[in-house]
């Protein structure tokens, strides 16, 4: 049975403080990716999801190992040979071998691949952009500056 005070605490959403920099950060990131991912679907990448666009991520895929890219993305070498193959049947990516070790795979970016980089680029540099004109230049510039100085650091 349920008590009302044991429910409670399942319905009661009261948050423990200010939020952290963990969500300061997140609500951010899920307004640029839905931005990037609207922008791709109008121009056709409609077969994209968010976990694709990790795998596009700064500084993108291009002559990464599978392995590598896998590490740096935080996720199993299993998942992210799924994703690539997904991007492999839709044509922004080809696996080639490697030049030195006939056994390891580099990624290379198709046209339509690089189509797509630059898609995003530039969705982003709209989200910018109107950030800018929400803070104002020099803000932005600060919070741009901050984020670097942070990105050095983490």
């Amino acid at each position: 049975m349920v008590t009302p005070s044991s429910s409670s605490r399942f319905t009661d959403r009261q948050p423990a403080g200010p939020p952290l920099i963990g969500a300061l950060l997140r609500v951010p990131w899920e307004a640029v990716q839905g931005h990037m991912l609207r922008r791709l679907n109008e121009q056709g990448f409609d077969n994209l999801d968010a976990a694709h666009l990790n795998v596009f991520r700064y500084p993108g895929p291009q002559g990464a190992r599978p392995s590598e890219l896998a590490a740096e993305l935080g996720v199993s070498k299993q998942a992210l040979n799924y994703l690539l193959g997904e991007l492999e049947r839709s044509g922004y990516i080809e696996r080639h071998p490697h030049p030195d070790d006939q056994r390891s795979k580099r990624i290379a970016l198709t046209d339509r691949g690089t189509a797509v980089v630059h898609a995003i680029r530039d969705a982003v540099r709209e989200v910018e952009a109107a950030w800018a004109d929400r803070l104002g230049a020099d803000r932005f510039a600060e919070l741009r500056t901050l984020l670097m100085e942070l990105n050095d650091v983490a």
